[in-house]
């Protein structure tokens, strides 16, 4: 399973093309002209560790409505389907932007520490197109929790993972996937990482990028757009009583499209609320925005921070298993 990021027509009627998978950087390749076969070139990303080892499935889990989501399912080979895996489960949905295979070199971490990492293709993407994207926004929002919902399900119930074993992911829109799936489902997950999220759906556009919002989500002036929005709004649905997962808010203290006050008051809501004994924090980086043109220092940092977060909820304490292969000479 891989992504064509892109491509380019030469003179000669020849084609460029550069690719990238999951456990392979990104990679230019040449077709001539009447070939089927692209040949890779020299031009390609290098990576400081090898990820010979690892495989990926792509598979389907049926969500509420019978919307088949497909989940790319990333792991070592010959991991053992027995439900005890610690799984993370990545998703976004929204404004028709697509989650294709993208290859990060810092998830060997994760692999030597016998993880799974799951990427959901759930609705309001642009996987397949705008009416994927349209099946999941304004009034049709809560298909994505429900389709994200799924994923997580279908991981327990094909013994990839448990629910004590199982994490969720996701930043800005998918931030706000984040706080629905906790508050709609706290017992399906042990542990969420939530990066510069949406929380307080009735006050989105009101802040400086608010109008930018409306199209994605609806606005409060509308009747039915009103009530989409607060049958699911995450900081409206925090229960008072309520055993919830151990919870990594992260924010940028000069984050301009998404405000941080909403990771601060949806943190200060979960403490409040939380029966269990799981801890809710929150990491505010104060020199940080939404997280394009964050210091590469300070990238490392949030990154440490989310493994060990995620290391210590999953109980994956232990030695890492690094394969043989897993250090590039």
């Amino acid at each position: 399973i891989s992504a064509v990021e892109e491509m380019l027509a030469l003179q000669d009627n020849s084609l460029l093309f550069r690719d990238v998978s999951y456990t392979q950087p990104a990679a230019w390749f040449h077709c001539a002209r009447g070939k089927t076969e692209p040949v890779e070139t020299a031009l390609r990303t290098t990576s400081p560790v090898s990820f010979a080892d690892i495989q990926v499935t792509r598979e389907f889990a049926t969500s509420k409505d019978g919307s088949k989501i497909p989940l790319n399912i990333v792991f070592r080979k010959g991991m053992k389907r027995d439900g005890q895996n610690p799984t993370l489960l990545y998703g976004y949905g929204g404004y028709g932007i697509s989650m294709s295979p993208n290859f990060e070199f810092t998830r060997r971490l994760w692999f030597d520490r016998g993880g799974v990492y799951v990427v959901a293709n759930i609705r309001g993407g642009g996987e397949f197109g705008e009416d994927w994207h349209k099946a999941g926004n304004l009034t049709k929002k809560q298909a994505v929790f429900d389709d994200f919902a799924a994923a997580a399900v279908y991981l327990i119930k094909a013994k990839y993972t448990r629910p004590e074993k199982l994490a969720i992911q996701g930043g800005s829109n998918g931030g706000l996937l984040m706080g629905a799936m906790i508050t709609q489902h706290p017992d399906l997950v042990r542990a969420g990482v939530s990066s510069v999220g949406i929380y307080d759906m009735l006050r989105v556009e009101l802040a400086p990028n608010g109008a930018f919002n409306v199209t994605e989500f609806g606005t409060v002036k509308d009747p039915e757009q009103f009530k989409a929005l607060y049958a699911y709004s995450p900081y409206h649905h925090v229960v008072d009583g309520t055993k919830y997962p151990s919870i990594l808010m992260m924010t940028g203290a000069n984050d301009g499209r998404v405000a941080p006050y909403h990771s601060r008051k949806m943190t200060a809501r979960l403490e409040e609320a939380n029966k269990s004994d799981n801890p809710i924090l929150l990491r505010t980086s104060s020199s940080a925005g939404h997280g394009i043109g964050t210091a590469l220092s300070e990238r490392i940092k949030q990154l440490a921070d989310m493994y060990t977060f995620l290391f210590a909820q999953l109980d994956m304490s232990g030695k890492p298993t690094p394969s043989q292969t897993s250090f590039s000479p």
